[in-house]
C-alpha cells in the first residue's frame, strides 16, 4: 500500500490525453517541483531539489485535466506513488520507474485565479464519437473538419464546449 502524496509544482507541457481501446481516458503529464533558496554570499535566489514527476490520471479526471490545465500552470496534485514496469523494445531488458497516480488536481491559487464549472461525465469521448458518426454521414474523414458536426456533438455530449476544436 502506498501513501498519499501532495505535489505543488508546474506542468512541464500540455497534458497528453489518449483513450484506451475500451474508451477510458488517460492523461499523462509531468509536474516539476523545486524549492527556492537564497545564497547568503551572493544574495541571489536559485532552485534546489528539482524533481520531475511523471503523472497519470484516468477517466473523467483525465478529461477534466485536458480541458482545464496547460503548460506552465502551477498545480496542486494529490496522488500515490506506483511502480511501472515494462520490457525495453530495443534491448529486451526489464525497466521500471516510479510514477504518480493522480487522484485529484487543480490550479494553485497562490499566483492565479480560477473559475470552476461542473463538467458532464464522459463528455469528451462521447462528443468525439458523435462527431465521428456525423462526419462519416457527411463523407468526411476528419471528425472535426465540419464545425457544424463538432458543435452539434459538443452540445449533445453535454460537455459545454461548442466550437470546431476537440474538448481537450
Amino acid at each position: 500500500m502506498s501513501s498519499t502524496m501532495t505535489l505543488t509544482g508546474r506542468l512541464t507541457a500540455v497534458p497528453e490525453i489518449r483513450f484506451s481501446a475500451q474508451g477510458v481516458a488517460v492523461a499523462s503529464f509531468t509536474i516539476v517541483t523545486s524549492r527556492r533558496v537564497k545564497d547568503p554570499a551572493t544574495n541571489e535566489w536559485s532552485d534546489a531539489d528539482t524533481t520531475y514527476w511523471d503523472c497519470k490520471a484516468f477517466k473523467q479526471l483525465a478529461e477534466n485535466i485536458g480541458e482545464s490545465l496547460d503548460r506552465g500552470m502551477e498545480v496542486v496534485a494529490v496522488g500515490r506513488a506506483v511502480q511501472e514496469s515494462w520490457e525495453d523494445k530495443q534491448s529486451g531488458g526489464k525497466r521500471s520507474k516510479i510514477a504518480v497516480r493522480i487522484d485529484a488536481i487543480g490550479p494553485s491559487l497562490r499566483t492565479a485565479t480560477a473559475r470552476v464549472t461542473k463538467s458532464g461525465s464522459g463528455g469528451g469521448r462521447q462528443a468525439y464519437q458523435e462527431a465521428r458518426k456525423a462526419s462519416s454521414r457527411e463523407g468526411l474523414e476528419d471528425p472535426w473538419a465540419s464545425s457544424g458536426a463538432a458543435a452539434q456533438a459538443g452540445q449533445s455530449g453535454g460537455s459545454g464546449w461548442g466550437g470546431d476544436e476537440p474538448p481537450f
